[in-house]
């Protein structure tokens, strides 16, 4: 994975909320996530609105899912969650009704849970690639408005240009003098 060179290369942790992934790359992930001093949390197995957002009941089992598989690989329960678009996102309202967000929420809370959204787009997920420059830019320029960031930021594949803008940020925000820490229970938290 080339942002956990990158995070290497810099000497930074950061915290990755993965998802499901059953296959021997997958699981080396996880491990080395691990095993170099991330954070790693909870995004579902699935991250598949249409099923984990039906129910309180299907959310909890992807959930659950995904962590049964990060204990298995890496011998721990992960406290900390993302919800795939946010714990405001309107998507879900489609499959299982306006309140559903909220029913979730409380049930994760009361299992012990804690959620973190982001107050720090990188805009990688407004389009399939968008430019390195729109980025670096959209992550700089709300930063600039933080004292504390919690920066959203996507890997796949199909995110090159997040991979190419990584490093600029780094050196950007270094410059800056910010810190970079891992997020913990016990962590600022950003929820909408």
């Amino acid at each position: 994975m080339k942002i956990l060179d990158i995070l290497a290369a810099y000497n930074i942790h950061g915290t990755f909320f993965v998802n499901g992934t059953n296959t021997s790359q997958g699981k080396d992930l996880y491990k080395r996530i691990i095993s170099e001093g991330h954070a790693i949390g909870n995004h579902t197995y699935s991250h598949n609105y249409g099923k984990i957002y039906t129910s309180v009941e299907s959310y909890l089992e992807d959930h659950m899912r995904l962590e049964k598989l990060i204990y298995e690989e890496v011998g721990i329960r992960p406290k900390i969650m993302r919800f795939p678009g946010g714990s405001n996102n309107k998507v879900s309202h489609r499959y299982g009704g306006k309140n559903i967000m909220g029913h979730i929420i409380q049930k994760m809370e009361n299992k012990g849970y804690h959620y973190f959204d982001w107050n720090v787009t990188s805009k990688d997920a407004s389009s399939a690639t968008p430019s390195k420059d729109t980025i670096v830019q959209a992550v700089l320029q709300d930063v600039e408005l933080r004292n504390d960031a919690i920066i959203l930021l996507h890997d796949s594949q199909a995110k090159t240009t997040t991979v190419e803008a990584l490093p600029v940020i780094i050196e950007e925000l270094k410059k800056k003098g910010y810190d970079f820490h891992v997020l913990t229970e016990n962590s600022y938290q950003v929820r909408f």
